[in-house]
């Protein structure tokens, strides 16, 4: 009787597979012989012929090193923070992928010396928001404020108002981010009600500076009460103004939400924000301000441990500078373009067609609904297509699945499609 084991093929042999070959040049070779070796254990186990041992390793492979899966954000949620915020622009990843490699990032061709970091990227900055004299950036919008706070206020007051001590996510609180710079808060006024003179109270000699943050992702209403910087200016003390969202200019449907340009032209000496939410860029905080002030933040120690890499400035100056970014398309969405997308859906796979609120999220324009249109599914199709490939994510409303097409680039309708049909069957 013949032994199976010795009709399995040779890893040498299997691994010279074409495919496993190609697999090799994107995944390495370690973990391409680890599926072969997996694919053999199986054959001599006998729970796989021995001709099916390179098809089985193929199919045990990933189609891409990084365990980071493409999603399908059929949600309605533009930001969606659990996953990943703004999508970036065809032509940021382009700008991404050419910085992986050696650039200048900071280093001057001409003179074959060292250069500002990221210089151009700052250029871009100064160009969308006039009214900085100077501008920096760092890893995230929370680093941002951070970094701001202990450059100009360390071992001093930070003067806030009760009703700005928010959480933003994940357990992190305002005041032990403030706590963690070496500075002291001074809290004035109360949850639903600050004036200015609850402000001038506070400032002293002591004082390293005023901040003012935006309430974002909740609102409060009713007896209400705050002051804006503009009033919060003429207290004699540097005024930190964190805009949250990254909205550069004041924007109509977006009444609510501050932006960078109206707090530094009404007086804030420093503007922080993020650049992975209404801007529309990777993740990446960002320090407006007088260049006075923007550089003592800079030459902090801190700033270093901060700063962002080549990738991410090369990303954000692509942002700045190239077209429309899918977070302003998402948000713009024509409902009329969407239900007609919405139909050729249903009509495909079987659904209705229901009216859906979407929501800009990422804590940006809290309450601020986005009208638009979905495509109602039984709930049971929501974990099958979260499971499927691509994945697909969308939200279970009363006992109904909705993919609200409003974050699908019309160009993945089809791709949307054959997920729902793939999930049926």
């Amino acid at each position: 009787m013949t032994d199976v084991r010795r009709e399995v093929p040779r890893t040498d042999v299997v691994l010279a597979d074409p495919r496993l070959v190609a697999a090799t040049g994107r995944l390495g070779r370690d973990r391409v012989k680890a599926a072969v070796l997996e694919a053999q254990g199986l054959a001599r186990a006998g729970r796989l012929a021995p001709t099916a041992v390179s098809d089985a390793a193929v199919g045990m492979l990933p189609e891409r090193a990084s365990s980071l899966r493409p999603v399908l954000n059929a949600t309605g949620i533009v930001l969606h923070t659990n996953l990943g915020r703004a999508p970036l622009t065809a032509a940021a990843v382009e700008a991404m992928a050419a910085a992986s490699a050696y650039v200048d990032v900071e280093y001057d061709v001409t003179t074959g010396g060292r250069a500002t970091r990221g210089r151009g990227t700052l250029a871009a900055l100064l160009e969308a928001v006039p009214a900085a004299e100077a501008a920096l950036v760092v890893n995230n919008g929370a680093a941002a404020l951070v970094l701001t706070t202990t450059a100009l206020a360390a071992d001093r007051e930070v003067v806030v108002s009760r009703g700005e001590l928010v959480e933003i996510g994940d357990g992190f609180r305002l005041p032990d981010l403030i706590a963690s710079t070496g500075a002291r808060l001074r809290e004035v006024g109360t949850t639903n009600r600050t004036s200015l003179s609850d402000y001038a109270d506070a400032v002293g000699a002591d004082t390293g500076c005023i901040l003012k943050v935006h309430p974002s992702n909740f609102r409060v209403e009713g007896f209400t009460s705050s002051v804006d910087v503009a009033d919060l200016s003429r207290l004699g003390v540097p005024v930190v103004a964190d805009v949250g969202s990254g909205l550069l200019h004041p924007d109509s449907l977006l009444p609510d939400e501050p932006d960078v340009t109206t707090a530094l032209t009404g007086g804030a000496t420093v503007v922080t924000c993020s650049g992975d939410k209404l801007l529309g860029g990777p993740q990446a905080g960002l320090v407006f301000g007088s260049a006075a002030a923007v550089e003592t933040v800079r030459r902090h120690p801190l700033a270093r441990a901060v700063r962002v890499d080549k990738t991410t400035l090369a990303a954000l100056e692509a942002t700045l500078r190239g077209p429309k970014t899918l977070v302003q398309q998402s948000i713009r969405a024509d409902p009329a373009a969407l239900k007609m997308r919405a139909e050729r859906l249903a009509v495909a796979v079987g659904g209705d067609v229901v009216p859906s609120e979407g929501a800009v999220g990422g804590g940006g324009a809290p309450g601020l609904t986005l009208p638009g249109w979905a495509v109602a599914l039984p709930a049971s199709y929501a974990e099958r297509l979260r499971r499927g490939t691509p994945c697909v994510v969308g939200r279970v409303v009363r006992d109904r699945c909705l993919l609200d097409l409003r974050c699908i680039p019309e160009s993945d309708d089809r791709r949307l499609q054959d997920a729902v049909l793939a999930c049926m069957s």
